[in-house]
C-alpha cells in the first residue's frame, strides 16, 4: 500500500472509530490503554488503534481494510483458528460476544482477547465487531508474585514444622529417657516454632485482606506513646540494652483513634527491623503532624545508625519479598505495614536518618470511630 493511501486509510479508520461513540466523549482511540480493533458488518477492519499496533506489531495502515481474520490471525492454545472457531458473523444471533481469554498471535506471542458483537437490534446481524487486546505482562507478574508467595510460605513453614515434628516424635518415643529440664527445653522450642507458624499464617491473612481491600480497622483511642514504651520494654526484656533506645515525645499529642492491635503490629515490625538490621542507637520520635488534607495527625519516626538502605532500593522497600539483609524473614512485613497505615488513611515513607541508617516515618490522622462518622 502506498504511503498516501496508508495515511488516508488510517484517517478513515479513526473517523469510523469516532463515529462509533468515542468522539462523543472527546476520546481518541489511540489514547486508549488497551488495543482496540473494530470490524464492520462485512468483517473488514475499520479501526486499529495505537495499542493494537504495539501489541500485534502490525501497522494500522496494513490492518485497515483487511478481513478481521487476516488482520488478527489468532489461534487458541490448541492451534485452532479463533475466528473460524467462534464464527461471530454466522453464529447464533443471540450471542453478545466472547469473554476474555488467552490466544496466540503469529510467532506464539500470547495476548488477552475479548470481543463484543454489536447488533442494530436484538438477534439482528452483527453490525460491528469490537475486539479488545491486552498484553499478558501484568497477568504474568501476578502469577509470578503468587508463585513467589507460595514458595516463600513453603520455605518458611518447612523449618518450624520439621522441628515441631522432630521434637514431638522424640518425646513420644523416648519420654522416660529425658530429664524434666530436657523435656522443658524441647517443649519450649516446640512452643516457639508454633508461634512462628502462627505469625506466618497471620501475615498471609493480612496480605489477603490488603490485596482484596478487606482489611478491617476497628478504631479505638490509642495512646501511641505508651505503645512505643511497651515495645521498647519487650526488646529490653529479651536482652537488648536499654541504652540501645532513645525516645522523644513531643507533647501535647492529638487524640488518636486507630486499631490498637494493628498499630502494635506496625510499631513492632519497624522496631524489630531497626534492631535486627540496623546498628547503634534506635531513635523513636513521636510528634504532632499534619496528615492528608491538613487534618491533624500523629507522626512516628523510627531511625537507626546502621548502613541504611541503598538509594536504588528505596522504591522497593514496601513491596512483597523485599529484604534489606540476609538475616532471615519473609520479606512481607513492610508490605503489611504499608497496607495497615494506608487502611488508617495515613502515609508512610522511608529515607536516610540523621545517623546514616534507615528512617521510617508514618503519619496517622486523628480520625474517629465509625459510629461517630
Amino acid at each position: 500500500m502506498a504511503v498516501g493511501t496508508s495515511r488516508l486509510a488510517e484517517t478513515h479508520g479513526a473517523l469510523l472509530c469516532q463515529s462509533g461513540g468515542l468522539d462523543a466523549f472527546g476520546i481518541d482511540p489511540d489514547d486508549l490503554p488497551d488495543g482496540l480493533v473494530v470490524a464492520d458488518e462485512t468483517g473488514r477492519v475499520i479501526c486499529f488503534n495505537a495499542a493494537a499496533v504495539r501489541i500485534t506489531a502490525m501497522s494500522s495502515g496494513e490492518a485497515l481494510g483487511l478481513p478481521l481474520e487476516r488482520a488478527l490471525p489468532l489461534e487458541d492454545l490448541k492451534g485452532c483458528r479463533w475466528w473460524t472457531l467462534t464464527d461471530p458473523y454466522g453464529g447464533l444471533a443471540t450471542r453478545v460476544g466472547q469473554p476474555e481469554r488467552n490466544l496466540l498471535l503469529p510467532g506464539g506471542r500470547e495476548v488477552l482477547v475479548a470481543a463484543r458483537y454489536v447488533r442494530e437490534y436484538p438477534t439482528g446481524p452483527v453490525h460491528r465487531l469490537v475486539v479488545s487486546l491486552r498484553g499478558t505482562e501484568a497477568r504474568r507478574r501476578t502469577e509470578r508474585s503468587h508463585a513467589e508467595l507460595i514458595a516463600t510460605v513453603a520455605h518458611e513453614l518447612r523449618s518450624p514444622l520439621t522441628s515441631v515434628k522432630g521434637f514431638t516424635a522424640t518425646l513420644l518415643a523416648k519420654w522416660e529417657r529425658f530429664t524434666d529440664d530436657q523435656k522443658r527445653l524441647m517443649l519450649e522450642t516446640v512452643d516457639a516454632d508454633a508461634n512462628r507458624v502462627t505469625r506466618l499464617i497471620a501475615e498471609l491473612l493480612d496480605i489477603s485482606r490488603i490485596d482484596s481491600g478487606r482489611l478491617e480497622v476497628r478504631r479505638q483511642p490509642v495512646d501511641i506513646a505508651a505503645a512505643v514504651g511497651r515495645h521498647i520494654q519487650a526488646h529490653i526484656a529479651s536482652g537488648q540494652s536499654p541504652d540501645r533506645f532513645f525516645v522523644r515525645i513531643q507533647r501535647p499529642l492529638p487524640d488518636l483513634w486507630a486499631d490498637p492491635d494493628k498499630i502494635d503490629q506496625v510499631l513492632g515490625n519497624l522496631l524489630e527491623n531497626a534492631v535486627r538490621h540496623g546498628a547503634g542507637t534506635v531513635t523513636i520520635d513521636v510528634a504532632p503532624a499534619l496528615a492528608k488534607d491538613d487534618e491533624k495527625g500523629t507522626a512516628v519516626t523510627v531511625s537507626d545508625e546502621g548502613p541504611g538502605i541503598p538509594e536504588a532500593s528505596m522504591g522497593r522497600v514496601f513491596t512483597r519479598f523485599w529484604r534489606g539483609s540476609k538475616r532471615g524473614g519473609t520479606g512481607l512485613g513492610l508490605y503489611i505495614v504499608k497496607g495497615i497505615v494506608e487502611a488508617h488513611g495515613g502515609t508512610i515513607t522511608v529515607g536516610r536518618g540523621p545517623g546514616g541508617g534507615a528512617e521510617f516515618r508514618f503519619i496517622l490522622p486523628v480520625s474517629a470511630p465509625a459510629y461517630l462518622g
